[in-house]
């Protein structure tokens, strides 16, 4: 087993409020660990959190830092993720650079995956405020390194993992080719992929002129059916280049937006601007993203183990972690989308945290 070759599932373990015992127990690409998913829970409120403080972060992007926007409320900030059954281990940034020393992270999408990783970045550095670091970006690939720890964290910006080429008739999202990308992807040690909202943007804000699949060329298809003959060339490519005894393999699952507040019940608000807490219990009104089923029908394909930080319900259940009207110097526009920071990646990377110290 490679140094962070672990399910998904398996990080459970570490944060059951009980005791395991046994030995060898079998287990599955799923989600459960004895009973405990901790993916299924609820949002309370707890006044230790959050984990750090925007302001210690000078690198957080303007468009992802509510508070810094002039977001006047707090509360969204106090809120803990909590699975049913079990507990989740609290983050320990100094623990996981020390687990990460001379490794790399890659993180690989669209601004979800930026949201991410400047989530874990801040996360690290507020363990070790006085640890030396270096930036840089080069081409779309930011490296931030903790440079005791010859530690790299990495975004490679890549919205659709699929090759978007521009040739003499325009630009090109080929569904069936994954070469410019994946020359990045070789020799990480732990691949954190993501891809959905750039297949959705229609009009000025597509990016792409036409659609291709092997010969056949056409300017748009059921954008549902792209994603899903895209991922397919992503799992089939990762399948066959990943040496899974030395490259661990995570989805980050399908982060939604809060556009539409009839999703959720509450068709007065019209949308995300004016939230101030989650949505109580732990199911979605709205029901299960028809993307997310997208994902697991793909992953249910794959020989190699890629390991699914299902992150979508726990998400759905924050309409009032967006940055609405707070998001200046990036989206000026209403931006139910992203997440503020501190918030709701800081969930997903402690949930990607406990699945790595499990090595």
């Amino acid at each position: 087993m490679g140094p962070f070759a672990i399910a998904a599932t398996v990080f459970a373990v570490l944060s059951l409020s009980y005791q395991l015992h046994g030995h060898g127990e079998k287990v599955e690409r799923g989600l459960t660990v004895n009973g405990c998913d901790l993916f299924q829970g609820s949002w309370v409120y707890d006044e230790s959190y959050p984990l750090y403080q925007s302001s210690s972060c000078s690198f957080i992007q303007n468009q992802f830092d509510c508070l810094k926007n002039g977001r006047p409320d707090k509360d969204y900030l106090k809120y803990r993720w909590q699975p049913t059954t079990c507990n989740l281990s609290r983050f320990d940034g100094e623990d996981m650079l020390s687990r990460i020393r001379g490794k790399s992270i890659m993180f690989v999408g669209d601004s979800l995956s930026l949201n991410q990783w400047q989530s874990l970045t801040c996360l690290l550095h507020t363990a070790v405020p006085h640890a030396q670091y270096k930036t840089i970006t080069v081409q779309g690939l930011s490296t931030f390194t903790f440079l005791e720890y010859n530690a790299k964290v990495m975004f490679s910006r890549n919205a659709f993992l699929v090759d978007l080429v521009s040739l003499p008739i325009g630009r090109v999202l080929k569904l069936d080719s994954i070469e410019e990308g994946a020359k990045l992807w070789k020799g990480i040690d732990v691949l954190i992929f993501n891809t959905w909202h750039w297949w959705l943007h229609t009009g000025r804000k597509q990016p792409w002129d036409f659609i291709e699949e092997g010969n056949h060329t056409q300017v748009d298809m059921d954008r549902l059916v792209a994603y899903e003959k895209g991922l397919n060339t992503w799992a089939k490519w990762v399948d066959a280049n990943v040496n899974t005894s030395k490259t661990t393999v995570f989805f980050q699952g399908v982060s939604p937006d809060h556009i539409n507040s009839s999703d959720w019940g509450e068709p007065k608000a019209k949308n995300c601007e004016g939230q101030k807490e989650p949505i109580k219990g732990g199911d979605y009104p709205g029901g299960q993203h028809p993307a997310e089923k997208v994902v697991e029908k793909v992953l249910k394909t794959m020989s190699k183990p890629v390991y699914l930080l299902n992150v979508t319900t726990l998400s759905q259940l924050r309409k009032d972690g967006h940055p609405s009207v707070y998001g200046h110097g990036g989206h000026r526009d209403m931006d139910c989308s992203h997440w503020c920071l501190a918030g709701v990646p800081d969930t997903w990377n402690q949930l990607l945290y406990a699945a790595l110290i499990q090595s």
